[in-house]
């Protein structure tokens, strides 16, 4: 690859003085990652309220539910892109608003909804960007960044994309790239709203089973949105329902995902079957409404 790779990032490592309410930590065993009392808003729309969450840590979590549920919202607070409102996020039993930025992006990776790239840059130097958390002001680029950023380039497939502009690229082709950025910034937890967006149906499954060997591999923690509820219950280890700002259940796919669930959090009528590849359940939508005929017989 070539181009300038990036310099460290000399933003202050300085706690930041946003600051949640004072309540004691309440983090678990297994858990690293919590939220306490949680209430998200938008200015005066609140979208999620008085929530608790605990992320299994070395697990595959995936956060499901009906638009404006609020995920994506939760995903984001999780990631400190979102202050709470009320409530605090606890890494590692900390208040996240009071850990240093650097610190955090060390740790904990994320992939937003929809990332901008800088105008004119190329893919190879957008995923080496991945690495400016691990680096220092003496060493700015060294071979394990140069091996990270490879690596990640070869798992997401763009290893050919590296010198193209990143604007140029197709919806897809963006998309495996801001996800090989999230892979060379090499953190225990990541963090991934809607990672298939813009991919056909090979890539999600390429993009999905990634995410699985990236976790059974290395342990790492994985936090995802996904809409599609058969994707989730075949890849997740820990699966949360949310509607409305609330979550309605959580746990194992197997022991979650019902027809009961279905209907309740998605408003559909369906039947759920043992998948015939994995055995994980199967999301059958009923029967489509019959189309009225207008005029003649």
């Amino acid at each position: 690859m070539t181009g300038n790779r990036p310099t460290a990032d000399k933003t202050d490592d300085r706690p930041t003085a946003d600051v949640s309410d004072d309540r004691p930590s309440t983090s678990v065993a297994g858990a690293r990652l919590t939220a306490q009392g949680l209430t998200l808003a938008y200015e005066d729309r609140v979208v999620v309220e008085d929530l608790d969450v605990e992320i299994p840590d070395g697990k595959v979590t995936v956060i499901v539910g009906p638009n404006a549920c609020g995920k994506s919202t939760l995903l984001r607070a999780l990631g400190r892109l979102l202050k709470p409102r009320k409530g605090a996020v606890l890494l590692d039993g900390a208040d996240l608003a009071r850990i240093p930025t650097r610190r955090i992006a060390q740790v904990v990776g994320l992939l937003p909804q929809t990332p901008v790239a800088p105008e004119g840059i190329t893919v190879a130097d957008l995923v080496a960007r991945g690495r400016m958390p691990h680096q220092k002001w003496w060493q700015q680029w060294s071979e394990t960044d140069e091996a990270h950023v490879a690596e990640a380039m070869e798992r997401t497939s763009i290893i050919d994309l590296a010198e193209r502009q990143v604007d140029e690229l197709s919806g897809g082709q963006r998309q495996r790239v801001w996800i090989a950025m999230a892979l060379a910034q090499d953190t225990d937890l990541l963090l991934l709203d809607e990672p298939t967006t813009y991919l056909d149906i090979a890539h999600q499954v390429e993009v999905l089973d990634l995410i699985r060997q990236l976790n059974h591999a290395r342990g790492r923690t994985v936090v995802a949105v996904l809409h599609d509820l058969n994707q989730a219950a075949r890849y997740a280890d820990h699966l949360i329902a949310m509607r409305a700002g609330k979550i309605v259940a959580q746990g194992p796919p197997a022991d979650t995902v019902t027809a009961e669930l279905v209907k309740e959090v998605f408003g559909l009528a369906a039947v759920v079957v043992p998948d015939p590849v994995t055995g994980d359940p199967l999301v059958v939508p009923g029967l489509p409404r019959p189309v009225e005929r207008r005029g003649g017989t």
